[in-house]
């Protein structure tokens, strides 16, 4: 085979790619599992703000009584960072609610032998999906019980249409679809379409009994059934699709759901009333997610392939033992990942109404002490009081979800390698007090035991005043700075490596790679983040062994910057006479 791409005299054009850079990454996503009220559940959903948290996992007010520390503390992240990944945990009593023609059946979702549904995997791996004259609460919990579905079919001379309540939300009547129409041989027998109004009877979602969430107009009964520009039709999908209240495996409007458009020409209509029906039967008891169901919730985090994280935050847990034994397999995680951290605060139990300072300092203490030892590990001291503007209350948060959200803030107003603490960064929003403000000596005990004092003082406001992480012994990453330090560069890295992947370990590969990565730790260089580095991939490390095993090294060498956390000030007096040549440096 010839080396040359022509036969004959030409000019060849080739392009060679040598720009290749190490890309810019994120570093301010928040993972939370959380006892909402609505939503699906076990998934993770990307959440910006906090309107979208209460349009994915319903309003604290949803249900009364809930217990909202799982929803503020969310919130409380997202004043600080747009990118929170949220799942919603469900307990043992969790049960969809399902319409009144199909309520008190043994197999309702979530009791019995069937699991609850959760989300759109949940459904389609269930048997209500084939279940007759069903429609189920889109996700388990309290707040499906206010819905009602009404559906309106075809009816001779639109007389169920006429007295139907909603019709002022519909153009018109339900009749012949275009798709079933073009397949008619009679049109008496071709009226497939149907009007679905999902209702908030109850009122829990919108805070007006009987308002009308949903209108779905002119859906058909057939199941091949499309609309003029070829989108699927068919009622049953469509409202298991995209509705965000209801799934759907029948409706009963005297014709059957699971026939063709041919086969649907053929079938007697029995019945062309509306028919309006309420759900019941839905459940969750609120604040009583175990330790085993939260770290379900958790699972979703596992794969640093699938889902990108920088901040497992701890929820509240009801005892110190479940709130460490909840810490331990969330380090474990982030330890297996190595592109995160873990934020938590200590349980309720050992802070709140706890009158006693020096007995919150030793409960706190002991807590840290039950903790792993590990640079992935972040722990604060504190529980704040924030205004629950849903049902316009003071409550008590535990503060993990805002100290990530001082880290997640950071990033934007300077770098991910910049300490979160102190005047600067430190400063918490929108919270009224502290649980308890430590003391200088029990900031000194809470400090050498790896917990980060909450600190509200006179004049500068409430602030975090520490930046440890839980490594127990000295080292360069038992500062938070560092370890996030660390975090970014190694994904940033590693994700530039991947172009090296499949290529030849010769010299031109090795001195690729160190002319990408170069660039990028100058760029950190002079952001303040290190003050020194060296890249070293050559043959020193790339040995004809290296090479004969299909690897390919490289060591990157680096001095991080290192915040400060004890300052000296030394004032001296000196007589008139004296040079300050004479004295400087013997103080």
């Amino acid at each position: 085979m010839a080396l040359l791409p022509s036969e004959s005299p030409a000019v060849t054009v080739r392009e060679v790619d040598l720009s290749g850079v190490v890309p810019a990454v994120t570093s301010s996503t928040g993972a939370i599992v959380g006892d909402f009220n609505w939503g699906p559940a076990n998934k993770p959903i990307l959440i910006g703000n906090e309107a979208e948290l209460t349009s994915q996992f319903g309003s604290p007010t949803l249900v009364v009584d809930s217990d909202n520390t799982d929803f503020l503390s969310a919130a409380a992240f997202l004043k600080y960072s747009g990118t929170l990944y949220v799942t919603r945990g469900l307990d043992a009593t969790a049960t969809n609610a399902v319409d009144s023609d199909a309520a008190g059946l043994t197999n309702q979702p979530g009791s019995g032998e069937s699991d609850p549904i959760g989300n759109l995997d949940d459904w389609q791996n269930s048997s209500f999906v084939n279940d007759i004259n069903r429609i189920v609460a889109k996700y388990p919990g309290l707040a499906g019980n206010s819905l009602s579905v009404s559906i309106c079919p075809y009816s001779e001379t639109d007389a169920a249409f006429g007295s139907w309540a909603y019709k002022s939300f519909f153009d018109g009547a339900p009749g012949t679809s275009s798709y079933v129409e073009a397949r008619s041989t009679d049109s008496a027998l071709a009226h497939d379409e149907i009007h679905v109004a999902v209702i908030d009877e109850g009122g829990k979602f919108t805070g007006t009994p009987g308002s009308v969430l949903e209108t779905w107009s002119y859906l058909s009964l057939a199941t091949d059934a499309k609309t003029p520009d070829g989108t699927n039709n068919f009622a049953l999908d469509v409202l298991s699709d995209k509705s965000q209240y209801i799934w759907a495996s029948a409706i009963d409007t005297g014709r059957p759901t699971n026939l063709s458009a041919s086969e649907f020409l053929t079938a007697s209509v029995t019945d062309n009333t509306v028919r309006t029906q309420s759900f019941n039967g839905g459940n969750q008891t609120s604040g009583t997610l175990s330790l085993a169901e939260y770290l379900v919730g958790f699972d979703q985090f596992e794969d640093e392939d699938t889902i990108q994280i920088d901040f497992l935050i701890a929820p509240k847990m009801a005892t110190n033992n479940d709130q460490t034994s909840l810490v331990a397999d969330l380090v474990s995680t982030a330890q297996l990942r190595k592109d995160c951290v873990v934020v938590t605060s200590p349980a309720k139990e050992s802070i709140v109404n706890v009158s006693d300072p020096d007995q919150i300092k030793t409960n706190v203490v002991a807590f840290a002490n039950g903790l792993p030892s590990s640079s992935y590990l972040i722990v604060d001291n504190n529980f704040l009081k924030v205004y629950d503007k849903y049902n316009d209350e003071y409550v008590f948060i535990p503060a993990a979800s805002s100290t990530a959200g001082l880290m997640a803030a950071g990033d934007f107003s300077s770098a991910p390698w910049y300490s979160p603490a102190g005047n600067r960064r430190g400063q918490y929003f929108g919270v009224s007090s502290l649980a308890w403000n430590a003391t200088k000596s029990q900031r000194d005990t809470l400090y050498k035991a790896g917990v980060n004092p909450i600190v509200n003082l006179p004049g500068q406001g409430i602030l975090l005043f520490g930046d440890k992480t839980k490594l127990g012994r000295p080292s360069a990453f038992d500062r938070i700075n560092v370890r996030r330090l660390f975090l970014v560069m190694e994904r940033s890295i590693k994700a530039a490596a991947q172009n090296v992947m499949f290529e030849f370990n010769d010299e031109f590969t090795r001195a690729e790679f160190v002319n990408i990565v170069e660039p990028f730790l100058r760029e950190i260089k002079g952001r303040r983040g290190i003050t020194d580095f060296r890249v070293v991939c050559d043959e020193t490390n790339n040995t004809a062994n290296v090479i004969d095993n299909n690897q390919f090294i490289a060591d990157i060498f680096v001095k991080p910057a290192r915040s400060i956390n004890y300052v000296t000030l030394s004032f001296v007096a000196v007589r008139t006479g004296v040079d300050f040549e004479e004295v400087v440096g013997l103080v």
